[in-house]
């Protein structure tokens, strides 16, 4: 829903004790839903979902990118699990993402099943495997070096690592009103695809590896 008041009454009191426990819980859960809704799968929407392959070419990784944006999100869930399925063919194929683990994939699972939607194979029964056999590299774990306690986003990562920002246009918290009030979900997309590109790059620093080159770079429509 695009606001607090748009909830069905259920959910609207779900919503309220589901933050009643902080120490500070918010006065107003209409403003704290505007806020923070759009991180908690079961009250957010996914609108659009960037991706890119690493490919190997005359010595060099090229980056192909793609996304997928619609405003109809079982469609969108659909038509990003058939790419899994064609891409996932063998096992030395991974995800790679920020937070990922935590985020991304589990996210994007509720969502599937919130809508019905079947999970591809790669993504079916995450939780009964070991975290080693998960297939996803995560740049937020591999920054931490095994500390438990640390977070890093892709900017601050990318800030330190002389990567140029993702969020020179758009950031996290701008995508509810972009798309809700004005309805510009190329806008997001833009933003979506430069932030896969970043979390490349951070791939490649981590890795002591030559940033890409912007002819290294390929979007795809």
């Amino acid at each position: 829903s695009p606001d607090f008041e748009t909830l069905t009454p259920r959910l609207q009191e779900l919503w309220t004790k589901k933050w009643s426990w902080q120490e500070n819980p918010p006065t107003d859960p209409a403003q704290h839903y505007a806020e923070k809704a759009g991180i908690l799968a079961e009250f957010a929407r996914i609108i659009c979902i960037s991706f890119a392959f690493f490919k190997s070419r005359d010595g060099a990784y090229h980056l192909e990118v793609h996304s997928l944006a619609h405003a109809r999100e079982r469609d969108l869930l659909q038509a990003f699990f058939k790419v899994c399925d064609s891409f996932f063919t063998a096992n030395d194929k991974q995800f790679c993402g920020h937070n990922i683990r935590e985020f991304d994939i589990p996210f994007i699972c509720r969502r599937a099943l919130i809508h019905r939607v079947k999970l591809p194979t790669v993504l079916r029964d995450l939780q009964l495997r070991k975290p080693w056999e998960n297939p996803m590299i995560d740049t937020l774990q591999f920054w931490k070096f095994g500390e438990y306690k640390h977070f890093t986003s892709v900017d601050l990562l990318a800030a330190v690592l002389d990567i140029p920002s993702p969020k020179a246009d758009l950031c996290g918290a701008d995508v509810s009103r972009v798309y809700w009030q004005e309805k510009d979900l190329p806008r997001i997309e833009a933003y979506c695809r430069q932030d896969v590109v970043t979390v490349a790059q951070i791939l490649m620093r981590l890795n002591e590896l030559p940033l890409l080159q912007p002819a290294q770079i390929h979007h795809q429509t």
